[in-house]
């Protein structure tokens, strides 16, 4: 009774959470980010300012916190891989199942508004300041999880960034198919093509990296 009741809890909790953000999202659209407040938000989603803070803590997280979610995807990627398969391949493999899957977070999405989202994120410094931080702090906690591995920090940083600087190409071109009027189903075979070209190229680089983490640094 006691999991049931727990589990009942966390979906109202995933269900008020997703109101607020659809109903911020809504304003936002409508009337632009810097015209809207907290105040506003929770009026409308008929929940209490501070509801809201406890759920997001800023103004700006609760229209991020979707993308927030994903930082650490390339990392987890890493950290949970099968032995003897490389980061490019662990990368690449967890990439390859969220075109299978249509994941919004790599841009395969055919709802309007996350387009409409994203063109907020780029017209609204304060967002596009934010996503950017996304962006860094997703490549070092890459970094950290392959220096844990490998003890070679200098080495890690060059894999990781090489590593999300592919991923991204390929997000970004996603949005821009969007953008374009291209559907998801249409650009999801093409998108699995671009990403193993992508992640192939990064592969030859790094050549199998990180290899045998036991083995020290020297043998990477």
């Amino acid at each position: 009774m006691a999991e049931e009741t727990l589990g009942l809890r966390e979906r109202k909790k995933r269900q008020t959470a997703m109101r607020i953000w659809r109903t911020a999202l809504d304003l936002f659209l409508e009337r632009g980010y810097d015209k809207v407040s907290v105040a506003e938000i929770a009026a409308a989603a008929e929940v209490s300012k501070m509801t809201v803070f406890n759920y997001f803590g800023t103004k700006e997280d609760v229209l991020l916190r979707p993308m927030e979610d994903h930082v650490g995807d390339p990392a987890d990627a890493v950290r949970h891989r099968a032995p003897g398969e490389s980061a490019v391949a662990a990368v690449r493999r967890q990439f390859l199942v969220k075109i299978a899957e249509r994941d919004p977070s790599i841009g395969l999405s055919g709802d309007p508004r996350l387009l409409q989202l994203r063109q907020l994120i780029g017209d609204t410094p304060a967002l596009a300041r934010r996503a950017m931080i996304f962006q860094m702090r997703s490549t070092e906690l890459l970094a950290d999880a392959l220096a844990e591995e490998t003890g070679d920090r200098l080495m890690a940083g060059i894999a990781a960034h090489q590593l999300t600087a592919a991923r991204d190409a390929v997000i970004l071109e996603n949005h821009r198919r969007l953008v374009a009027g291209d559907s998801v189903d249409a650009m999801a075979d093409d998108c699995a093509a671009l990403a193993a070209r992508a992640f192939d190229l990064v592969e030859k680089g790094l050549q199998g990296y990180p290899g045998n983490a036991q083995a020290g640094p020297s043998r990477l």
